[in-house]
């Protein structure tokens, strides 16, 4: 295996591979764990100086590689501003991230309200990970984390999903307000 040279088209028809034969989601992620891996570590192979770029309102950039006609399978480039990260979120699908360039900070919660009242959210931190390069973090649907980029410099994560984050009805947290809302993420051009 070729651990320099992995171009996105082989990493999405591998994971294309794995959903098709795969029996439920704790096998998929199971199979593309290595698949994100060899991935992040084969950067030269799909890596851009504008993947870099992120949005200063956002606090990251989100930079579309792949994406299937029907959303399935979507692969994502996320750069982290310096001091920056996103809040509590789910996905609404599985995921399977990918340090490529510098730690990221990964925060996990589980919800401790009963879920009863729409747009109220109690959450418990149940632990952490902080993801370097070649490291791989994989996210059940229903997962809730956080992540904050702790260093002065910008840092990437590849991002594999099972379908586009913008099309799965997914939400982010308030863990001071205890709130529930969309999460939509603004694309890099």
């Amino acid at each position: 295996m070729d651990t320099d040279h992995y171009p996105i088209s082989e990493l999405v028809a591998d994971v294309k591979r794995v959903c098709a034969q795969a029996e439920d989601e704790r096998q998929i992620l199971s199979n593309v764990r290595p698949l994100a891996r060899r991935a992040a570590l084969s950067k030269a192979s799909w890596l851009e100086p504008r993947m870099y770029s992120a949005d200063a309102g956002q606090g990251f950039g989100v930079h579309l590689i792949h994406e299937e006609p029907d959303h399935t399978v979507a692969v994502l480039a996320l750069s982290w501003l310096p001091n920056r990260g996103a809040p509590p979120h789910d996905h609404g699908t599985w995921a399977v991230v990918a340090g490529v360039d510098g730690p990221e900070k990964n925060e996990f919660f589980e919800r401790a309200d009963d879920r009863s009242r729409p747009g109220h959210a109690e959450l418990k931190k149940i632990g952490e990970k902080v993801c370097g390069v070649g490291d791989v973090v994989a996210l059940p649907k229903g997962t809730i984390h956080s992540v904050w980029n702790e260093t002065d410099g910008v840092t990437l994560s590849l991002h594999i999903y099972g379908k586009h984050i913008n099309f799965t009805g997914r939400s982010q947290f308030d863990l001071k307000k205890r709130t529930e809302t969309p999460f939509i993420v603004k694309m890099q051009s």
